[in-house]
């Protein structure tokens, strides 16, 4: 049987960089690693963001979110069983970050994956300074909470950037999100709270290795339609201009709860990748890209957002 992980966290947690280093270990010990991106976005930029690992020997398949439910989880059982089919021995699934938990255990159960896959580990990511941000609404709550009521692990992000009780606060905010849909908010034992940088081949193991929890809650939404996204494509600003912009729009409360601004932007022939989130905006150079950036959040706002950029924008 093959082990399916589930990498998953809220919008902007880190998911992507934390999927890299997870995936390299496996990849290091020459473990056919599949992975499967399951994002929220029509465009999905995460496998671009994680094309390198396919030059690793990475199996990489994805499947974006523009289409209703039944399509989606259709094409995401059509692609589980491409990556068994190519001889996968473990296979990640990162999802949008607002993937509903149990319908990664659903799948699992349904034939014929449940005689090509067993569950693997349930690994939550979740970001240190989310204490720092605006009250959850009630939606986010219960997201953070789903999210995390299966982790067999639930690991902070950019934990060196600030003070320990800024993580401390942050896990406080778990536990109240987990005892708003009933499920047990005993989570000393699985909290992961170092740099990334220092994580050593003994952490990975312990990833996975640990499993999940079975845990019950209660479900107070059925969809995510509070939660949107917007692309803008061929805007022609430059990766500074990205930035800068990224930095505004999460700033802008008028515009929505925006959680994730992420994309690409080239200059001089030469592409940047963009990864924004509140507390941690980055651009790096990548080796390749498109141009678009997409704006991921709650509320969002068309039109106040549109503002911000040229180009052409879809929902």
């Amino acid at each position: 049987m093959i082990k399916a992980d589930l990498v998953t966290g809220f919008l902007g947690a880190g998911k992507t960089t934390f999927l890299k280093k997870y995936a390299e270990y496996f990849l290091s010990r020459n473990v056919r690693t599949g992975l499967l991106i399951n994002d929220h976005g029509a465009v999905n930029v995460d496998v671009m963001l994680l094309a390198e690992l396919e030059k690793m020997g990475c199996i990489l398949e994805s499947v974006a979110g523009a289409c209703d439910r039944d399509c989606h989880m259709r094409r995401f059982k059509t692609k589980l069983i491409a990556l068994a089919m190519c001889g996968c021995q473990r296979v990640i699934i990162e999802p949008s970050g607002l993937f509903d938990t149990d319908e990664f255990f659903d799948s699992l159960r349904e034939d014929p994956l449940d005689r090509m896959y067993e569950p693997g580990s349930v690994l939550t990511v979740a970001d240190a300074a989310l204490s720092l941000g605006d009250d959850l609404s009630e939606l986010s709550e219960y997201m953070l909470g789903s999210q995390c009521a299966h982790a067999g692990r639930i690991i902070l992000s950019k934990t060196q950037l600030y003070p320990a009780q800024t993580a401390e606060n942050t896990v406080s905010l778990i536990r109240c999100a987990l005892s708003s849909i009933g499920a047990g908010n005993e989570i000393d034992d699985i909290i992961v709270s170092k740099s990334w940088d220092s994580f050593t081949d003994d952490d990975m193991k312990d990833f996975a290795e640990c499993g999940c929890r079975k845990n019950s809650f209660v479900k107070k939404f059925r969809d995510t339609r509070g939660f949107s996204s917007l692309y803008f494509m061929n805007t022609g600003i430059s990766p500074d201009e990205a930035e800068k912009t990224a930095k505004q729009l999460l700033e802008n409360m008028d515009a929505g709860r925006i959680f994730r601004v992420k994309g690409f932007a080239r200059q001089d022939n030469k592409w940047f990748e963009l990864n924004a989130a509140k507390g941690a905006v980055s651009l790096t150079p990548a080796d390749n890209g498109q141009e678009i950036i997409i704006v991921i959040g709650e509320d969002l706002n068309k039109e106040k957002i549109q503002g911000f950029f040229g180009g052409v924008v879809n929902a």
